[in-house]
Formats: structure tokens, sequence, C-alpha cells
């Protein structure tokens, strides 16, 4: 019989379509579970004024947590590395007393030496590269989010003119630096 003969159907177009229908499911799941909640009883004050008003302000409160703090998966990271011994570098470390208006440029100082520490890291094959890697990520993020806006006050330093620390006095200021910024 010579009718339509059926093309074989390799085993990973097999497992592609089982994940992209996978992904289906699940997201049909996750919109049927949605409505069942916006559906429930604890929804239901949102159909008046009053429930509206509790929502938005509860939905938008600001965080007044006392241990939030932007740094704290830097300070992680800090503690992670800090006692790593394939690190051996000489680095402008910054004083943790600082003047309250060069913080922000003092932090910056901290992140740009951290790429020293990374260049080491490449070529040591060091254990904490990712760790020191994260410190400059999370730092970078969190000081692009806050643009330098102020001018350079006379009494601030440039990070060339501190003084150059071994690898652990580095640590030590850097935690300080940022534990004094999360209480501010």
């Amino acid at each position: 019989m010579l009718g339509t003969a059926r093309p074989r159907q390799n085993s990973a177009g097999a497992v592609s379509r089982l994940q992209s229908q996978k992904t289906h499911l699940k997201g049909v799941c996750l919109q049927y579970l949605l409505c069942r909640l916006l559906n429930s009883h604890c929804f239901s004050l949102l159909k008046n004024g009053m429930g509206l008003i509790i929502f938005f302000l509860c939905a938008y409160v600001p965080k007044t947590e006392a241990g939030h703090c932007k740094w704290a998966e830097v300070l992680k990271d800090l503690e992670r590395i800090k006692s790593s011994k394939d690190i051996d570098v000489s680095l402008y470390t910054a004083n943790a007393d600082e003047d309250e208006e060069c913080q922000e440029l003092v932090m910056r100082c901290f992140f740009l030496e951290t790429e020293v520490i990374i260049q080491e890291c490449r070529i040591k094959n060091c254990s904490k590269t990712q760790d020191v890697w994260n410190i400059w990520k999370n730092g970078n993020e969190s000081l692009q989010k806050n643009k330098l806006t102020s001018t350079k006050s006379e009494k601030c330093k440039e990070c060339e003119e501190y003084e150059e620390k071994n690898f652990t006095e580095f640590i030590q200021n850097f935690v300080k630096v940022i534990q004094r910024d999360c209480k501010h």
C-alpha cells in the first residue's frame, strides 16, 4: 500500500515539543491559580473603596526595615573573601572615618579597587574570583542607580591619594565604610 508515510521523528524533536507543552501547561495553571486567587475571599475587600485604600497604602509604603541596606549583598561577599589566602595585593584604601560628604566618592574608590583584585584573581586563578566579581557588579549597579550629583568637595581625596594597604586591611576598611553607609 502506497498511502502516506509518516516521517520519523527524532527524540530531540519530541523532547523539544514536550518541553514546549510543559511550559504552556505551567502558564495555563498559573493563570488559573491567579484567577482563583483574585476571586477568593481575601480579595473581596478590593471591591469596596476602603479596601482599595488599604491595599494601596500597604503596597506603596516604603521599606522601613531596620536591617535593610542596599549594600547587603556586597557585605555578604566581602565576608566570603576576607579570609582568602590567595589574594595578595596592595590597594589604595580609604579611611573608614572620611568626612560624610565624601562618602560616595570613598565608596567609588573601594569599588574601583575591586577591579584590581579581579585582575589579580584572573592572573592567579583565585578561588574567590566569582565573589570578587559579584562585589564589583553589585557595587557598580548600586552606584549607577545613585549617580554622583554633587561636585567633589575640596576635602575629598582622589583614590590614588589614599595610602596603599594590604588586602586584609582593605577589606576591613571597606566593611566599615559600608556599615557606616548602611546606618544612614
